[in-house]
């Protein structure tokens, strides 16, 4: 991913000496199992643990051999001398590959969850804060009936729950090692050798590898970013459509220094949230790929290998650049509570057509009879920019069947909205929630698990 969307924290977790770093360490982890055994001797085990990889001269060793992992072994081999036949001891390039990949995805995945907790607690700020602001609903881009902003943000909310969940799942799927040999069936090297070396590492031992991790674990992983992707663009959209000029009820924050347009100066475009769409593009493109590297050949093939070192840094570094970037968004975006009013008074008093035909069918009309009266004087309000109020009072038919109160009553905003403050009042319910999986997270993260392996 180029730097502009590349965030320091998520960056070094797929630099690739951070890669050759896990490398090592799973190395090291699986000679530490070795040792106590008593395969390798403790002078030999000593010098493993002070092992290093040089990655200039990996990459020298690389230009010669054309394989990664054999020049990883020998670079770091130079480090321990004699030491370096027992590194590597009954492993195959894919163990430590594939058993490194679920560090990095489980640091990424700890990242990306991190991102999403501080989104849905702005979110969640944003929504009580707006739990009254009232403004029009809109189907299909046309008025349609009254909500607040805050009902708005309170699905956001509760989308971006499920999100989470989402993601800890895709953590766990992917938090699996294999230690397994060169087809799997631990050959050269025990289960029970696998299991605790996993353990060491944080990690689950994949219950059936084959020479590799099956992808259907990467795949439903990326899928899971996708989806997040998706969802972020979601809101992006939202406001996209929201700050433009006929509308103008939200929008992107807007420094007094900052240009909309080279040509234009009185530009304000919410170009924070176009490039938020514009990467939830890319991010979804990444799953068809993903899908593919499932069907490898026999016991392995490398056709994912390359479609890997692309994907899965990607997807990562870009969903978490769009969650700070949303986070950012949400936490100081302009919300216009009078433009809100404003446009919903320029509906006519159209969005209360349908308590009206509930009105008159609860008098004894028929539905059908009902929907045909009140939409004809809706077109007609609409058509003639009248309200719909003054028109229907006019109405003989509805006139002789609806007392003025009762169709007063109709236009009473708060017969839309009078149930808002259950579905707001269930984000302090999610928000305790969040603090609890925050003081009991999902599982260690790579960092603890170093600290405890040393």
């Amino acid at each position: 991913m180029i730097p502009r969307y590349t965030r320091p924290e998520m960056g070094r977790i797929w630099s690739e000496e951070h890669k050759i770093s896990l490398w090592l360490r799973v190395e090291i982890a699986v000679a530490e199992a070795w040792a106590t055994r008593g395969v390798i001797p403790p002078d030999a085990m000593e010098r493993i643990r002070g092992a290093k990889c040089d990655l200039e001269r990996m990459r020298q060793i690389e230009k010669e051999v054309d394989h990664d992992v054999i020049a990883f072994l020998r670079a770091t081999g130079e480090s321990v001398g004699e030491a370096a036949r027992f590194i590597h001891l009954g492993l195959t390039s894919s163990d430590v590959i594939d058993t490194a990949l679920a560090l990095q995805l489980v640091e990424a995945a700890d990242l990306l969850v991190a991102d999403v907790d501080r989104l849905i607690e702005a979110v969640g700020r944003r929504a009580i804060e707006h739990r009254r602001t009232v403004m029009i609903g809109r189907t299909h881009g046309v008025h349609a009936e009254p909500i607040t902003f805050g009902f708005k943000l309170a699905g956001w909310y509760a989308e971006l729950k499920r999100a989470r969940e989402r993601l800890i799942a895709a953590r766990e799927e992917v938090r699996v090692g294999k230690i397994s040999g060169a087809v799997g069936t631990h050959a050269n090297v025990p289960p029970d050798l696998e299991e605790e070396v996993c353990q060491r590492l944080g990690l689950r031992a994949d219950p059936a590898s084959t020479q590799v991790v099956s992808r259907d674990r990467h795949a439903f992983f990326v899928a899971t970013l996708s989806i997040l992707g998706s969802t972020l663009d979601r809101f992006a959209t939202e406001i996209r459509h929201l700050q433009r000029t006929e509308v103008r009820e939200l929008e992107e924050p807007f420094d007094p220094s900052n240009m909309g347009s080279s040509a234009m100066p009185h530009k304000r475009n919410p170009h924070e949230s176009e490039r938020i769409s514009g990467l939830a593009r890319l991010l979804r493109s990444y799953v068809g790929p993903a899908l593919e590297d499932i069907a490898l050949w026999h016991e392995r093939d490398i056709s994912h290998s390359s479609v890997e070192r692309v994907v899965l840094p990607d997807a990562t570094i870009v969903l978490d650049y769009m969650l700070v970037t949303m986070t950012r968004l949400v936490e100081a975006l302009v919300v216009r509570p009078e433009r809100m009013a404003e446009n919903l008074e320029r509906s006519l008093g159209l969005h209360a057509a349908g308590r009206v035909l509930l009105a008159l069918v609860e008098r004894g009309w028929s539905r059908e009879e009902a929907y045909a009266v009140v939409q004809a004087a809706a077109l007609r309000a609409a058509d003639e920019r009248r309200p719909l109020r003054s028109l229907l009072a006019t109405e003989a038919p509805v006139a002789g069947t609806l007392t003025t109160a009762e169709l007063e009553a109709c236009f009473d905003e708060g017969s839309w909205l009078r149930h808002v403050p259950t579905i707001i009042a269930r984000l302090d319910t999610l928000e305790a929630e969040l603090a609890a999986r925050r003081a009991a997270p999902a599982g260690r993260t790579v960092a603890e698990v170093a600290d405890v392996a040393r």
